[in-house]
Order: C-alpha cells, then structure tokens, then sequence
C-alpha cells in the first residue's frame, strides 16, 4: 500500500505588509543623524551652565541630544509604518490555496 495523502483546498485573504522593525532602524538611525547636525549646529558655550552648575562637553550633549532624538526617530518611524500596514489592510485579494500533505506508509 503506498503512502496515503491528504488534499485540501481552500480561500485565503493575502496582504502586503510592512516590516516595522526596519522602519523603526530607520527611524532610529535618522535621529541619531539628526542629533550629530545638530550639536555640529550649535557650538553651544565653555561656560558653566546655569541650571546645572556644570560644563557640559560636546560629547555630552551629542547623548543628550541621541536619547531625545532617537526616541522620536523610532515614535515617527512606527507610526509611517502603521500608516503602512493600515492601507495595505484595504489591499487584500483572496487567492485559492491547494494544502497537500504526504503522510508516509506505516
């Protein structure tokens, strides 16, 4: 007796829709470049800080600029991408799927 196999068909509903980890990458990676423009902007002053009592180097401001700006990279690029994932919702077909399976001889 040979192997007995399983035949099914039926409907599904198929969708293109975003990777959001990229966008959120890319989100990440666009405020990181953004918070490099803008302490390469602003020299910014060698005095003290009147809040703070403190003098702040550039490095130091570039991390305060990247924990901002990344933080609303990755809040932008999550919602272009479900933005995304909402059209491509509209955008579905449904196509005929043949599920065949081979169960071997016992």
């Amino acid at each position: 007796m040979g192997p007995h196999i399983d035949d099914h068909v039926e409907r599904v509903r198929v969708r293109r829709a975003p990777k959001f980890s990229v966008f959120l990458l890319v989100g990440a990676g666009l405020g990181i470049i953004v918070a490099l423009i803008l302490t390469l902007a602003f020299s910014g002053t060698d005095g003290i800080s009147p809040n703070t009592g403190l003098i702040y180097s550039q490095g130091q401001v570039f991390g305060f600029l990247a924990l901002i700006c990344i933080a609303v990279g990755l809040a932008v690029g999550g919602i272009v991408a479900l933005i995304f994932d909402r059209r491509s919702s509209r955008h579905t077909r449904e196509v005929i799927v043949d599920h065949l399976r081979v169960h071997p001889e016992d």
